[in-house]
């Protein structure tokens, strides 16, 4: 097998966290005992999905202040939080209270863009200001000052037995330094580098420059890092779906299979209008995926990863892919677990 030429330092996953509509409290319960076994493991980052009516998780800060309260170690973080649904003074205060009762572990990460079947949702969202919205990256910009202590409003002091901030109430140090920008095409990427935000790339880019998925990302990578006030030394993750076969059963490792295989064609060339290119997901033993990643010339410029758990699976699934990442594919990468 190949040396990496770094080896693999910081070691996450990210989950859906579906449920069952029927008991939702479950599907819950099975992403907060999943980010507890993460801890268990030694993996440095647990991040969850963010889904709006859907069944998965729409409030990710939510279920991260319950996984606060659970784990002691563990970073804690969303990937990712799509702006266009939200309040930035709002989310400022919810972000900084979680990250305050996690010790300062959070890690949120967000994106910009007009929520998804805008058309739709707009009169329930944004009832009186649907047109007027703005979905860029100003709305970002307005979040990034509340996080860091920016004014609010030009009224504090006392009014009757009232006091009042001019700032955003709790104020949480450092979490300003933990803001990561979900980007997937070179603008993004940029302007993510320009901000001083770390940046979160996943599994699904923009074919500008190129149609071959890791040259994509590889260039993204440099253009953020080269806009970057931390140039090289500026953070990045990336997100693939990996899926280690070793401790699978016969009857696993066919439903992983199956899998990928349903969702391989997808991969073949870019989609719709903006050219999406997805990457492909890797199955196999911890072996056969580190030795395609050492292959992968965007996997060779992080030394972070957040490897994303597939759609759909059972939670047994999970267990036994967490354990083969972290005994297996991570030390395979160079990384040791942080116990």
């Amino acid at each position: 097998m190949p040396s990496p030429s770094q080896p693999l330092r910081k070691l996450g996953f990210l989950t859906i966290g579906l449920f069952d509509p029927a008991d939702p409290g479950q599907g819950h319960e099975s992403t907060l005992r999943l980010i507890e076994l993460g801890e268990q493991l030694g993996f440095d980052s647990a991040w969850v999905r963010h889904r709006h009516l859907q069944y998965g998780i729409s409030s990710p800060v939510a279920v991260l202040a319950a996984a606060s309260q659970r784990t002691s170690r563990i970073q804690l973080g969303t990937a990712v939080i799509p702006l266009g649904w939200e309040n930035p003074l709002r989310l400022a205060e919810d972000l900084a209270t979680t990250d305050l009762l996690s010790g300062g572990r959070l890690n949120p990460g967000i994106s910009v863009g007009r929520p998804g079947h805008y058309d739709r949702v707009a009169s329930a969202l944004y009832p009186d200001t649907a047109e007027a919205e703005d979905f860029g990256y100003e709305r970002v910009r307005r979040l990034l000052d509340f996080v860091r202590g920016e004014p609010a409003t030009d009224f504090s002091g006392i009014e009757g037995i009232e006091v009042y901030s001019d700032r955003v109430q709790p104020v949480a140090p450092g979490l300003a330094s933990r803001m990561w920008y979900g980007g997937g095409s070179l603008r993004s990427a940029r302007w993510a580098g320009e901000q001083g935000l770390s940046l979160l790339t996943s599994n699904v880019v923009r074919a500008e420059e190129s149609e071959d998925f890791a040259e994509i990302q590889r260039s993204q990578i440099s253009a953020f890092r080269a806009h970057h006030p931390e140039g090289a030394r500026a953070r990045v993750s990336q997100g693939l779906v990996v899926i280690p076969t070793d401790g699978a059963s016969a009857e696993q490792r066919a439903k992983y299979r199956e899998y990928v295989r349903n969702r391989t064609p997808r991969t073949a060339a870019p989609q719709g209008p903006a050219r999406t290119v997805f990457a492909p997901d890797l199955v196999g033993t911890s072996a056969e995926i580190a030795e395609r990643l050492y292959a992968h010339a965007a996997f060779r410029e992080v030394d972070e990863v957040v490897f994303a758990l597939p759609f759909t699976f059972d939670y047994e699934d999970y267990v036994q892919i967490l354990t083969d990442i972290a005994t297996g594919l991570a030390p395979a990468l160079g990384w040791q677990p942080a116990l």
